[in-house]
């Protein structure tokens, strides 16, 4: 590929590592960035480089930062951004995305906003700057609630949805298949990514670390916590349901391997594991780290899912309310058909997910307080 990769996203978990990754590989990269509210696009790119850098992941070239918003049009990129990435950029791999699991009072709220009107605005500039190879990054969940085998080749089948989060990554994919002055576009469907599977480093703790996070921060604060049913937005499960987990580093492996490869394109993948995890090897985890073994999972539970524990109805509240969101999240996944994804890359098979690595994926999390935060640089290099 002679031309330089637009990637949005980039500051995110999936994104550094495609950043790093793409980097790795030997393309030229161009990030849509916004400025934070104490850090410049540049300082937050020079920030994550350092990171990388700090981890072992030393010489990668700066790639080329334009200050943007996904939510904007033209993603608020000025007429000499826009010109450079006509002269530049060959292609885009859209990546950013809410994970919001909220249901949105309308358009302009989140998921919406960023997952089907910042694609659309991605779409527009592809327009004006000519761009016509697409990659997207949507997810497995586009299935919604269907429990029978989900095929690469199938999208909007009639399905029913859980939350607002698979409706707009359906349509959002729905756009980009549509869209008429695109070359066939190529569509990659991770299930729910977690850390690194060697590392267990992590930027963010949703899902399966929010579940981590109660049990671990309730252990500590409260006497008897052990009585709690750490399965809260597991309870009405048997335990032997199956979640799609997939560790960071390999999708981004895959993305990359595809990427740069030509004759992989125009295809939708699933990106899903060979071996889902069992709901019950969750609890299991969550029983290790917190040092407590026969939690109440998987059985009657009082109201909002505590089995006679005594703590205060306020902290009990707060943390049942912010895990409510995931209700959805955690249901038995259907079976995903994974052909595509197996002809093109069979030699990057999908790490197992074990109790041992869950394991690690949830030490790590709590070593780090849940929290991340990039290092300052020592200087910013501007493109």
């Amino acid at each position: 590929m002679d031309g330089v990769i637009l990637l949005t996203g980039a500051t995110g978990l999936l994104g550094r590592y495609l950043l790093r990754d793409l980097l790795t590989a030997g393309h030229d990269v161009a990030v849509v960035v916004r400025p934070s509210d104490r850090h410049t696009a540049e300082a937050r790119v020079a920030s994550l480089m350092a990171a990388w850098e700090r981890r072992g992941v030393a010489g990668l070239p700066t790639p080329h930062v334009l200050v943007g918003d996904l939510t904007e049009p033209a993603l608020g990129l000025g007429s000499e951004d826009r010109r450079w990435v006509a002269d530049h950029c060959d292609m885009v791999l859209h990546n950013a995305a809410s994970l919001s699991f909220e249901t949105a009072a309308g358009p302009d709220e989140e998921p919406w906003r960023t997952n089907l009107g910042g694609t659309r605005n991605v779409l527009e500039l592809c327009r004006e700057t000519g761009i016509a190879d697409f990659h997207h990054v949507s997810t497995s969940y586009v299935c919604g609630l269907r429990d029978d085998v989900v095929f690469e080749n199938q999208l909007d089948v009639g399905q029913s949805f859980g939350n607002d989060y698979e409706k707009s990554k359906l349509q959002a994919e729905q756009l980009v298949s549509s869209t008429d002055f695109l070359s066939p576009p190529t569509i990659y469907r991770p299930a729910i990514i977690v850390g690194d599977s060697q590392t267990g480093f992590t930027t963010t703790f949703h899902g399966f670390y929010a579940v981590v996070r109660l049990a671990a921060t309730l252990t500590r604060l409260v006497e008897g916590a052990e009585q709690i049913d750490w399965s809260i937005p597991l309870h009405g499960l048997a335990g032997n349901e199956h979640k799609n987990l997939v560790p960071v580093d390999w999708v981004s492996s895959v993305i990359t391997e595809v990427v740069g490869r030509r004759d992989l394109w125009s295809n939708t993948y699933h990106l899903t594991p060979t071996e889902p995890v069992q709901v019950s090897t969750i609890r299991d985890v969550i029983e290790k780290v917190i040092g407590y073994v026969g939690t109440t999972a998987f059985t009657a539970a009082g109201e909002n899912g505590v089995a006679g524990a005594a703590f205060g109805a306020e902290l009990e509240s707060a943390f049942y309310d912010e895990l409510q969101v995931y209700t959805t999240y955690f249901r038995n996944d259907p079976t995903f058909d994974r052909t595509n994804l197996l002809a093109a890359v069979p030699h990057l098979p999908c790490p197992t997910l074990d109790h041992g690595r869950l394991l690690m994926l949830a030490e790590t999390a709590i070593a780090m307080n849940f929290k991340y935060r990039d290092p300052r640089p020592a200087k910013v290099v501007v493109k």
